[in-house]
């Protein structure tokens, strides 16, 4: 057995989510991970170079889009963390 693979999305109930790693790498779900995972680093990107625009101009930025993006940039770093960690615990195989 190889190991299950940690999913990039929770569970109905917030929990971690596996895959089972004996399944085909090549499978559907595990497919859709890679294109999940994909998608999620892309967006953090977008976020992020957002950030970068707004903070760009102090003080004219209004409140509320500093915290809209405060509250973006948090969801792109706990996915990049899932990720990271998943990705992880498959090379150390």
């Amino acid at each position: 057995m190889r190991g299950l693979r940690l999913l990039p999305w929770p569970g109905p109930d917030g929990q971690r989510c596996y895959l089972s790693a004996d399944e085909e790498e090549g499978g559907y779900l595990s497919r859709l991970a890679d294109d999940m995972e994909e998608a999620q680093l892309a967006t953090g990107e977008e976020v992020l170079a957002h950030a970068v625009e707004l903070l760009r101009n102090p003080g004219v930025t209004p409140p509320g889009e500093l915290r809209f993006c405060v509250r973006r940039l948090s969801e792109a770093l706990r996915d990049a963390l899932r990720i990271a960690e998943s990705r992880g615990g498959r090379t150390a195989r």
